[in-house]
């Protein structure tokens, strides 16, 4: 080989090896990033998950099924006058509590006095000539004995006797019916109640037909409540009667569920399915003496079914749900979170009630469970408090 294409040979030989040395190099460099990049993932990794946690409590759930409500006076009456005539007296305040029979308005009575006075002259008058009737008609009867009479007088007597009977009869008709017609002038309060606003000032000729009448009278305590619940509720609603063999309770409460109003009793389940929302219509009775359930509010109410008795109960947020249905994250003595899958039966302002899949004193995980997967380390910041006994809805 000649000297110039030996030259040339080594500058390629060494040209190879640099590319090797420099390709080693890389890889040794890449190599070493990758290893620091692994070391704090895989440290990161091993680190505990902070959690929340609550214990698995049994306690007594009362089951009920809620809806929305409005107060509606348990009885309302328009007063009306019953005859035409002057109003010459209002009796009452606007807003007023009124009782059954007092004095609302007082018409003018002398037109039904002049009457009442007409009818009992008319029926003193006859009277007196049905007392000279009898008189007559025993004096006939004395004369035909001797023949001194005949029988067709005593006959027509006799008849005169009974026409005179039955004008008396008449006559106190009229009396007692112009009595009622005067005691319409006094207008009474037919039920306890509140009055509304007065509708007519006095000095007004008022009328029979009156569409508006005089005031309205709303009966507030006790109140109602009428509300509706799902179709699907009313088999639950007639078992509940028939096992309590008594009203059920009912609890009326602030549309945001934070403050108790009242306590009240079922006391109508309607008799059909309204087919255009697939609701049925009830209504509880509820004590308002303090007036914290006024007409036209609207309520939260909660129809109480039943009682589950030592039902296991978590903090509603305990309960995850995917695909395969809901689960629950729980601790085990290695302080590691486990997945277990739970039945959940009820839930409620702030619990589930758990059918299967949990026991008594277990601990949960509360918040947190979005960093979780099965068999991580966990770290407890603190428990959750003891879930509220609140009642169960369906």
């Amino acid at each position: 080989m000649t000297a110039p294409s030996l030259n040339r040979t080594l500058r390629i030989v060494a040209s190879v090896a640099a590319l090797v040395a420099l390709a080693v190099v890389v890889r040794w460099v890449s190599t070493s990033a990758q290893a620091q990049d692994k070391r704090p993932a895989k440290s990161a990794g091993a680190a505990p998950i902070v959690v929340t946690t609550a214990t698995v409590q049994t306690q007594d759930v009362p089951v009920y099924s809620g809806g929305l409500g409005a107060v509606a006076p348990w009885a309302t009456v328009t007063v009306r006058t019953r005859i035409d005539g002057e109003l010459v007296r209002v009796g009452f305040v606007e807003g007023q509590n009124v009782k059954t029979g007092q004095v609302l308005a007082q018409l003018d009575n002398r037109p039904m006095l002049a009457q009442l006075a007409q009818a009992q002259a008319q029926e003193a008058k006859d009277r007196a000539q049905l007392a000279n009737a009898h008189t007559d008609l025993g004096r006939y009867t004395g004369l035909i004995k001797e023949d001194a009479a005949t029988q067709q007088q005593v006959d027509t007597q006799k008849a005169l006797v009974a026409q005179l009977e039955a004008a008396v009869q008449t006559d106190a008709a009229q009396v007692q019916y112009q009595k009622v017609q005067l005691a319409y002038t006094t207008i009474a309060a037919p039920i306890s109640g509140r009055t509304g606003a007065r509708l007519v000032d006095a000095g007004n000729i008022v009328h029979a037909g009156d569409a508006n009448g005089l005031v309205v009278i709303n009966q507030l305590d006790p109140a109602g409540v009428v509300f509706t619940l799902p179709e699907e509720v009313v088999q639950d609603v007639i078992r509940a009667q028939q096992n309590a063999g008594a009203p059920l309770t009912v609890t009326a409460l602030t549309r945001d569920g934070a403050k108790l109003l009242a306590q009240g009793q079922l006391t109508l389940l309607n008799n059909q399915v309204d087919t255009t929302t697939g609701t049925v219509q009830l209504k509880a009775r509820f004590p308002n003496g303090g007036s914290a359930l006024w007409p036209g509010q609207f309520v939260n109410v909660r129809l109480l079914l039943g009682r589950r008795d030592h039902a296991l109960t978590v903090p509603q947020t305990t309960v995850q749900r995917s695909q395969n249905g809901s689960y629950v994250y729980v601790v085990d003595a290695q302080k590691r979170a486990q997945i277990r899958t739970v039945h959940v039966a009820l839930e409620q302002d702030g619990i589930s009630v758990i059918d299967s899949g949990l026991k008594a004193g277990e601990r949960v995980v509360v918040n947190g469970q979005y960093k979780l997967k099965p068999d991580v380390l966990v770290v407890e910041s603190g428990q959750a408090g003891k879930p509220a006994g609140g009642e169960g809805t369906r």
